[in-house]
């Protein structure tokens, strides 16, 4: 626990020494950005580009799958020997914290399972069943597996409402505990503080809301104008308000009603005028995944860069389960977006400072 606190205080001094220049060079720069990136890879160790990734651009982090997307062939995650081996060598190679991430709800969407040799647990749908105690052991278990196999950031809870019974992403798949926004809210305080006892941080998602939807984000544009209401800020309010919110997931969402031109992650109304100024977030926002088509069809590399990180989101997941985007030319689209003078080096910044204020304040 010492020698953490003293990594830590040496980050935060180099960190603020950085920013109390009035200049930087491109290497500073480059590794600034580098910092705001968390992404997927196919290996299952340490490989010479994530060595690279990490030495040469300070990767932030990285996001776990237990299989390839498109080819449905294990991709990161084959047992639990080979996981634990995994995740120590990356954060041992680094020289500051980073971010060990993973989806890992329950249900369907739970990288780590029974057929990789971990536990399996139950939906959201089925939780929502349970008393709060067996809710409470559930969620102390899963993040207590998280915890002992690496992990630091876990891309839950979903705290969407169960409104359109329609919706796949949502509602078929089970992932939302119910439309009733008192009982989302309290699974959701139970799933954060069993991860938070684990030193897991939680990302509370979709952020403004999925659960009205009638599409699906991963493929293709999704239009909620007519069928989002005010009740699905609910749970990010409240949570917000107990301080239990320390990551917030923006949806690739349409709503013409908040913005006549861009989706959620892109759009400065919803990321910074309502859930920072409106709502009083002072966590990080990270994005969904970048390469999901309802932003890769419709925005380039170059587009979608520019407009997330104006817009206010702090972290950038590009999972490389839809595509294959390099952390170098994610870096250097990003830095010529600075030279530019098309986004101001001042959110590189304060997304850093945001990123180090954490691991700092709560010693995880």
């Amino acid at each position: 626990m010492v020698q953490l606190f003293k990594l830590l205080f040496v980050i935060s001094f180099l960190f603020s020494s950085l920013v109390a220049k009035e200049n930087y060079n491109e290497e500073e720069i480059k590794k600034l950005i580098g910092r705001t990136i968390i992404l997927g890879f196919d290996s299952f160790s340490l490989d010479n580009q994530l060595r690279n990734d990490i030495k040469k651009y300070n990767l932030g982090g990285v996001i776990l799958f237990s299989k390839n997307y498109k080819t449905n062939e294990i991709k990161n995650i084959q047992n639990p020997t080979q996981l634990k081996a995994l995740t120590s060598s990356i954060q041992e190679y680094s020289d500051y914290k980073m971010f060990i991430s993973i989806d890992q709800e329950g249900g369907k969407v739970q990288r780590l399972n029974k057929n990789n040799g971990f536990t399996s647990y139950p939906t959201a749908k089925e939780i929502a069943k349970k008393s709060k105690d067996e809710i409470r052991i559930i969620y102390s278990n899963l993040a207590g597996e998280l915890k002992e196999y690496g992990f630091n950031l876990n891309f839950a809870p979903v705290v969407d409402l169960n409104i359109n019974k329609d919706n796949y992403v949502i509602n078929k798949l089970e992932r939302s505990y119910s439309k009733d926004t008192k009982e989302v809210v309290d699974i959701a305080q139970i799933f954060i503080e069993e991860q938070k006892r684990n030193g897991i941080y939680s990302v509370l998602k979709h952020f403004p809301g999925h659960g009205s939807s009638k599409a699906d984000s991963h493929k293709g544009f999704v239009d909620i104008s007519n069928t989002w209401s005010k009740k699905e800020l609910t749970p990010y309010k409240e949570l917000i308000a107990k301080k239990k919110a320390d990551f917030i997931m923006t949806a690739h969402v349409f709503n013409k009603h908040f913005d006549k031109d861009y989706p959620g992650t892109l759009s400065y109304n919803i990321n910074t005028k309502l859930l920072r100024e409106k709502l009083n977030f002072k966590g990080l926002i990270v994005s969904d995944d970048l390469q999901m088509k309802a932003i890769a069809n419709h925005y380039t590399l170059k587009q979608t860069l520019e407009l997330a990180i104006n817009s206010g989101v702090n972290i950038l997941v590009f999972g490389n389960q839809l595509g294959d985007t390099k952390l170098k030319t994610i870096v250097n689209t990003t830095y010529e977006l600075i030279e530019e003078k098309r986004i101001p080096l001042s959110k590189i910044i304060e997304s850093n400072r945001l990123i180090n204020n954490l691991f700092l304040s709560n010693s995880i």
